[in-house]
Parts: structure tokens; C-alpha cells; sequence
């Protein structure tokens, strides 16, 4: 079955035009080794094996940064199939739509030297015409972002068809109006964390002066927010509602607390969930009452008018 992933060329899209001249996608993350014959199929033998290259290499890194780097690297280098399709952003508002043509080769010394070979399509897409849950998608942080659920709207983008305005790909969403209210408080959660009741124990987590815990993967899909207690002592999986039955929001932060804790936590950091959503849930609060460590929010929307 194909694809579809977002990624990006380089930090701000700074290596798009040369990925398009030499018809390629790329990595680097300061892994400098050929990993030709050193890609397991299952991304966790690789993040075990070379999450402590990483962290020699980066000496000051977390093991959030490091397990966030070999995941994205595994990805480009195995995890993408020939044959899938992929987004790549130029920076100006615009994609680059190609179809991966080839296996991972490496090129030391050159830009993103772990890379894989893309026949780019003429056409580019525009991101003004996406609907806003492909815009937050394929806009996520990090250099790799799986939006196969969108396949739908991609592939009608790729004929030149303008999309559906609302377009729920979710099965558990109850609700698609919440849902795409909630698409917004996401982003308005992360421009405005400081002045939220979380922000005041809470980082959203950064690498280098870069949010990196918008949207973070994880082997059972991307966390909505990933944030760390300003003593380092916690990290807290942040998950908003978003429509869907209760029941299913409830497994899913548990499933990615469960990475958290396995993967990404140092051996004295606690980890803890946080649940936002627009009504009170007597579902999710009885479900939370056996469960440790999740919290459960609400908000609120006000809208005012003044006379001009």
C-alpha cells in the first residue's frame, strides 16, 4: 500500500532546490557513517543501537532529541517505500510532490548525505488550497510527518482539485465540528503556552531554539504536545480530545505515555498526561479515576464585539 509523508529538506526548506536539481530526499542529523546494510526493519532495533551514536556524537543532547533524530533518520533511510509518495516544502508557501525511486545510498560529506532518490512530479501544490487539517499536518514540526490519512486530498491535489473544505480522516471523531475547532486550539495552546495554566510548571519541549514537541512521533501516530517540567524532572504528554469518543482518547495518551516512559525518559524523570477538551466528559473522568498520572482539562472559547 503507498504512502505519503512530509518531509523536510533541511532545517526552513534551505536544501528544497537542490533536492529538486538532483532528484533526491535526505537526512542528516550529524550521523556521519554509512548505514547501508545497518537498517533493521524494525525502527526500535535501530533507535537502540544508534541512540547512543547519536548522544556521543551530541554530547549535551537528551534522549528525546536523540531518539527524535534516529527516528526521523530511520524513516527517510527504511521506512519510506519505493514507490510512496512524498511532500517536500520550498518555503514560499508551495510543495514539491515526487515519488521515491530508489533505496538508501549515501553521499559523505555532501548535504543531507543519507538520502533516497525522487522522481519530483511538474506540478507543485499549494499550501492555501490544502484543507486545515492537511495545513497542520504537513506543517508539524520535525522533518518527517506521516499524513497517509490524507491520501484522499493529496491525491486529488495532485490532479489539480481543489479539496473539500472539512475533511475528518480520523474514524473515532464524533464530532467534525470539534474537531476542527480543535486543529486551531492546538497551535493557539503552543503560540500562546506561556500564559496557560500549564506553562507555568511546563516547557513545550525544544531542541536548539526549535519546538520539537508539536505534533512529536511516536510509533503509535504524533503526540500532540510534548512538554517538559521546568526541573527536567517530568515530561508531560499533552493530548486534546479533538471529537473523538472517549474511550479512544483515553487508550491513545496511555499508548503514548507508554512510548514516553520507554523510549524518551531518563531513569529518574516521571512521566505524566494531560486530557483537554471542550465539554466535560463523565466518561473520560470515570476512566481516569483507575488511571495514574492523567490529568483532565477544559477550555472555553469567548467571542466579543465592539463598535468601531
Amino acid at each position: 500500500m503507498k504512502s505519503y509523508y512530509r518531509i523536510m529538506a533541511g532545517r526552513g526548506s534551505k536544501h528544497t532546490e537542490v533536492c529538486q536539481a538532483e532528484q533526491f530526499i535526505g537526512a542528516d542529523y550529524a550521523i556521519d557513517i554509512d548505514l547501508t546494510g545497518k537498517l533493521p526493519d524494525n525502527w526500535r532495533q535501530f533507535n537502540k543501537k544508534f541512540i547512543p551514536v547519536y548522544l556521543n556524537k551530541n554530547p549535551g543532547k537528551s534522549k528525546v532529541a536523540a531518539g527524535l533524530a534516529c527516528g526521523m533518520i530511520w524513516t527517510v533511510c527504511k521506512g519510506v517505500q519505493i514507490g510512496d509518495v512524498i511532500l517536500c516544502p520550498d518555503g514560499t508557501g508551495q510543495y514539491l510532490a515526487g515519488e521515491v525511486s530508489s533505496d538508501y545510498f549515501y553521499r559523505k560529506g555532501e548535504i543531507l548525505p543519507h538520502r533516497r532518490a525522487v522522481t519530483w512530479f511538474p506540478k507543485k501544490i499549494e499550501r492555501s488550497i490544502m484543507t486545515l487539517e492537511l495545513q497542520h499536518s504537513t506543517g508539524s514540526i520535525g522533518t518527517v510527518s506521516n499524513i497517509t490519512k490524507y491520501t484522499e486530498e493529496v491525491e486529488s491535489l495532485l490532479a489539480g482539485n481543489r479539496p473539500p473544505t472539512l475533511i475528518s480522516t480520523d474514524d473515532t471523531v464524533e464530532d467534525p465540528s470539534v474537531f476542527a475547532l480543535e486543529q486551531h486550539l492546538e497551535d493557539f495552546l503552543v503560540h500562546n503556552w506561556n500564559q496557560t495554566e500549564l506553562g507555568k510548571n511546563y516547557d513545550i519541549y525544544e531542541e536548539d531554539g526549535e519546538l520539537v514537541g508539536q505534533q512529536y512521533q511516536s510509533d503509535t501516530g504524533p503526540i500532540d504536545i510534548l512538554a517538559i517540567s521546568k526541573d527536567k524532572k517530568e515530561l508531560l504528554v499533552l493530548e486534546l480530545k479533538k471529537g473523538r469518543a472517549s474511550d479512544s482518547v483515553v487508550g491513545q495518551i496511555q499508548r503514548y505515555m507508554g512510548y514516553v516512559k520507554e523510549e524518551l525518559a531518563e531513569e529518574d524523570q516521571i512521566v505524566k498526561g494531560v486530557i483537554i477538551a471542550l465539554e466535560d466528559d463523565l466518561r473520560i473522568k470515570r476512566a481516569l479515576t483507575v488511571t495514574n498520572n492523567i490529568d483532565f482539562y477544559r477550555y472555553n472559547v469567548s467571542f466579543n464585539l465592539f463598535r468601531g
